[in-house]
Parts: structure tokens; sequence; C-alpha cells
């Protein structure tokens, strides 16, 4: 998730997009860099690029002159190559011409790069952008915009891109698709933009370019083209504030990461599953370098959120692997003296990479000499490079404390994991690995569509909830994972006291908390146990419990029983916990608004947890 910003005007275009990247600084924060089109023609671009933030990008262009109207601005979270000047955008064709910056991953870049090697195209950094300006060179007969439209005939993957070449000084183009991409129209100027943020201060007319689309500006206009065909395209005007703007026009960070999950789960596949003619295609490139044949234990380490996904990674592997899991809370993981040796695969699960306990623990479970796996949000942070093997969720900044599409994504890395071991292991055959794919695949549109569809009705059932000060979760199986962290949400951003019990422990000593009306949620996707689940309904109803029950749709035993109920998209059980998740973090984002809490920043916690 970098940020683009692109100027065409009539004032100097370095400030406005140094401000525009600032604002959009959430969606990348490892390296920046400019490109300013020279007020006298036949001159080389202006490239200055630098790996950190954008002040440190600052500092470094006090030291250069770069007059001129025309140019973009870049800043990333790096996916192809670390974090460096050389891999920061824009980027740049041989004859330092053409330039460009580029969000989203060019999926068939290698193959791209041969074929313009042995044209005699030459590559300074590691990223899958660079190939695109030599693309685009490749292609260029007097007209950028044409060219631009050439090349991405020949892409496979995601992106928005925005160009510019010195031989056409008075002009942007772009393209988009799978990426975001605004445009926004002033008075005698116009913007590129990754997100409404970059522009807001200088315009409230915006639009808002579609998948398969490109574009040009200049200062008088804009003019959009779908199949090379200019169309019309409605504008927009934005009556957000600036600082409304920078959620992205959600009332907080929360409630946009939430929505942000099903695009995060797209990028988490991408590269991973490939739609190929003959079906779905398992690219399992990341978990290349474990050594599966040497495992006979999996231990799991992790804290909060990160833990709990980690609980669901246990049940998953355990049942499709038959291989024996441990999930260990990371700040207890050295206290007890694990029993791991170089056959077991130590994974560490962590948003920022950073997390002090989790940390330590992959540093003791390297002194043991067990492999290590890093699934990791951060790149370049202390846990990715210190174990063995990272794989990035690339779920892009997540700004609120209370983490959401970081959860999902981890998910997701942990069936993919599950999958790659199971061709290794010979325990999923071809046939079953076409159909867990399948499944999974849909899983973003299944996501989608539920938040569109269900928030209203989330509203209500947060609602019901407000006025007790204690909830209880209850799943069985891998709902009991999900429960758990259904109860963190609430508990940490309304401060309601929540907790998550296996269904079949409540008669175990917490029944004796039920009474009347007090809400209890049943997540009730397990269909082989259903049966036991309304079993467990039944007695936390016969104390007069309120039952919120979370099922998939024709699960009518679950829904005669309930009090209320709320049914989700079918799927394959063990991916329920991805769609079950959504769900229950909307019930505690709305109930700790109707609380007057602060969301985002709720009392006592931070989002990276660097001491022990």
């Amino acid at each position: 998730m970098c940020g683009i910003v692109g100027y065409v005007g009539n004032r100097q275009a370095l400030p406005i997009i140094l401000q525009g990247l600032k604002s959009l600084e959430y969606r990348g924060y490892d390296s920046a860099g400019v490109v300013i089109v020279p007020e006298e023609s036949g001159e080389e671009l202006n490239i200055i690029r630098s790996q950190g933030k954008i002040a440190h990008l600052e500092n470094v262009l006090e030291d250069y002159s770069l007059p001129g109207t025309v140019g973009i601005g870049h800043t990333r979270w790096a996916t192809h190559g670390p974090p460096s000047d050389a891999n920061a955008h824009p980027h740049c064709d041989c004859q330092k011409k053409i330039a460009l910056a580029h969000n989203g991953i060019i999926e068939n870049y290698l193959e791209l790069q041969e074929w313009l090697i042995e044209k005699g195209h030459s590559f300074t950094s590691e990223t899958d952008t660079e190939v695109l300006p030599h693309l685009v060179e490749e292609f260029y007969q007097g007209d950028l915009g044409q060219a631009l439209q050439e090349a991405i005939k020949r892409l496979r993957g995601a992106y928005a891109i925005v160009a510019v070449c010195r031989d056409n000084p008075d002009i942007l183009v772009a393209a988009r698709k799978d990426s975001p991409l605004i445009i926004g129209i002033g008075e005698g100027e116009n913007f590129f933009a990754s997100d409404i943020p970059a522009v807001i201060e200088h315009t409230r007319q915006i639009i808002i370019m579609e998948d398969g689309e490109t574009a040009q500006i200049n200062r008088e206009g804009a003019i959009i083209y779908k199949d090379g065909q200019p169309i019309a395209k409605k504008i927009t005007k934005v009556d957000w504030t600036t600082e409304t703007a920078k959620k992205g026009g959600y009332p907080h960070f929360m409630l946009k990461e939430i929505h942000e999950q099903p695009d995060a789960l797209r990028h988490a596949l991408k590269g991973r599953i490939m739609a190929e003619e003959n079906g779905l295609t398992l690219i399992d490139h990341d978990f290349a370098g474990i050594n599966a044949a040497d495992i006979e234990k999996i231990a799991i380490v992790a804290c909060g959120t990160s833990y709990h996904a980690g609980l669901v990674g246990k049940y998953v592997i355990e049942k499709m692997l038959r291989l024996p899991v441990d999930v260990d809370i990371a700040s207890e993981y050295r206290y007890r003296d694990p029993i791991i040796d170089e056959k077991t695969l130590v994974i560490v699960i962590s948003q920022s990479g950073e997390t002090a306990d989790t940390l330590a623990a992959l540093r003791e479970s390297k002194k043991r000499g067990a492999p290590t796996l890093a699934i990791c949000n951060v790149l370049g942070s202390s846990i990715s490079r210190e174990a063995d093997q990272v794989v990035y969720t690339l779920a892009g900044p997540e700004i609120a404390v209370a983490s959401t599409k970081a959860y999902t994504t981890q998910l997701m890395l942990i069936y993919l994991l599950t999958l790659h071991l199971g061709r290794v292991f010979g325990k999923i055959s071809p046939e079953e690995l076409e159909v867990l794919l399948e499944h999974i695949y849909r899983l973003p549109d299944q996501l989608q569509n539920l938040l569109a569809e269900k928030e209203e009705d989330i509203k209500k059932l947060a609602a019901l909830i407000i006025d007790w000060g204690n909830a209880f979760f209850i799943g069985r199986g891998i709902d009991y994972a999900v429960s758990l962290e259904g109860s963190l949400k609430l508990k940490e951003i309304s401060y309601i006291h929540a907790e998550a019990y296996a269904s079949g422990e409540l008669k175990h000593g917490t029944l004796a908390l039920i009474e009347e009306g007090i809400p209890v949620l049943a997540i009730c996707t397990q269909r082989a146990l259903l049966e036991k689940s309304l079993s467990n309904i039944k007695e936390v109803k016969a104390r007069n419990a309120f039952v919120i029950a979370m099922v998939f749709e024709g699960s009518d035993s679950i829904i005669k029983e309930a009090d209320r109920v709320f049914t989700i998209p079918d799927t394959l059980d063990i991916l329920a916990p991805v769609l079950t998740i959504a769900p229950l973090q909307l019930l505690s984002y709305y109930a700790a608004v109707m609380l007057g809490c602060n969301v985002d920043q709720p009392r006592n916690l931070a989002k990276s947890v660097t001491v022990e």
C-alpha cells in the first residue's frame, strides 16, 4: 500500500508533492522519492530518492534546487526488494527520459525483465516496478499515453501507475488495475493521487479511476480512457475536513481498516494463488526455504491477536496435516523451557515485527537450533530480519491499536503454509488442493459482500449489548479460537468485560455467571459440532441468557434457538474464521462508538509492544 502524488500546474511542484506524500505516509514509510520535470527543455529528469520516511527525503532535498511545475512523488511500503535508495520510486528508463511510480505487484516481472534485458535494457533495483519504465520506453514513439497503454497490455498483476516524460513535459499519464488512484481537478492545476488526503488541501473535485482505465492530465484538465477510447467520468465533490480525509472518509481508522480487509486479503493472495487456464495454482515460493522433510513438530509463538491467529493455525495444521502443533503466548515461552530442536519449525507471528516478547522467543528458538519462520507485516522489522525466513502479510499500515486486517491476513498465510506443507508431505491430494484453493480464492469477495450487506444489522446488535458490563463468547473447535479474538476486540476498545470459553466448559463453573439477559455470542460454524453447540446454547438459554448466534446460512436448528442470528456466506468449515471475525470486529467497534470510547487509541494500550 504505497502512496503516489502527481502534479501538473503553475505552482512549484515539489512542495505540493511533499505535502501530499506526508498525508499518504500511512500507506508507506520505508522509502520515498520525487521526480521533477526541469524547466529547461532537453535536460534530464531530476530524480531524488532516499530510504526512510518523508522527513529524511526532505533533508536530502535541501542539497538540491528542483524548480519545475510538473512532477511525481512516491512513498513506499516495500514488497519486492528491501528498503533502500535504489529500490525507492520513482524508477526511470535507460535514458532517464521516462520516469514513473507504481503501487501494486507485477506478477510476471521476471519474464518481462528477461525479455527487456535481451532487448538491451539494464536494471539497477530489486523491484518489480523497474520493468515498467523500460517497458514504456520500448513502446514509446512520441506519445507517452499510447506507450503506457501498450505496456499495460503485457502486465499481469495489480498496478496504479503515474508516468512522466521529458519529451512531453506538460502532461502526466496514469493507469489503474486493482490499486486505487484518483484525479484531483483544480483551477489551472490537476493531480493524481493514491488517496484523497493527498489533494484535499488543493481541491475537493475528485474523479475516481476504475480498473482498466488510463488517464492523462495537464494544466487544463483530464482525459480518461477505457480500451483506448475517451470516456466521460463523474466529478465527485468531497466535503471532508483534512483530518477526516486521512481516514478515507471513515470516522475512525479502525472502521477503515475493517473495510480494507477484502483488499488486504487480495494483496496477501497475489503472487501466491494464481488463476490459470486450467484452474488455480498455489505458488509457494514464500515457503521454499522450509526443509519440510525434517519437520516433526510445529511451535507457534505470538502475543494478543497474533496469538489467536496462531490458535486457528493449530486447528488447521493438526486437522489437515496430522502434525503436532504447540501454541505459546510469547511472554511465557522462554520461561516454560520449551521442548524444541532442529526438527521443530517455530513460527513467530507479529504485525509490527518489533513485539519484544515475540522477538525474545524467536531468539531463544534459534539458540536451541530450531528453524524459524516469521509471519509479519512490517518489512525490515527486527523479527523479519532475524528469522531464518519471513513471509509478509502485505496488509499495509495498520494505524488503529486494535488489530483487524493484520489478523485476517495472518490467517490467510497460515492457510497457504498449510497447503504448501500438505502438498510436500502428500497429506493433501491434488483434488483436495483444488477445492481448497477455490474456496480460499472466494474469501475476499465473500467478505466484501458480508461487510456491505450486514453492517446495519451489526449496529443493531451492538445496541443490544452496550448496557451490559459483561459478555460471553462461546464456540467449539476452531470457533473457540475465533471467540477468543472476538472477546478481545470487545474488551479492548469498548471496555465491556468479555470472556471467551470453549462451549463445553460452561458447565465447569462459568454457568454460575449467567444471569437473565446477559449477552452470550455463540459462534456455530463447525457442522460436525452443531448438535453439541445447540446443547450449549440450550444450557445458557435455560438460565435466561440473551443468545446471539453466528452461523452459516441454513443452520436451522441453531436459528430456532437463538434470540438473534447473524448469518455468514457459506464456505468450508476450516475457512470460517476469515468470515466470522469481521462481524465481531464491527460489533466491538459500534459498541465502543455508542459508549463514547476512543476507538483508535484505547486507554493503556499501544500499537506495538516493544517492552517485555
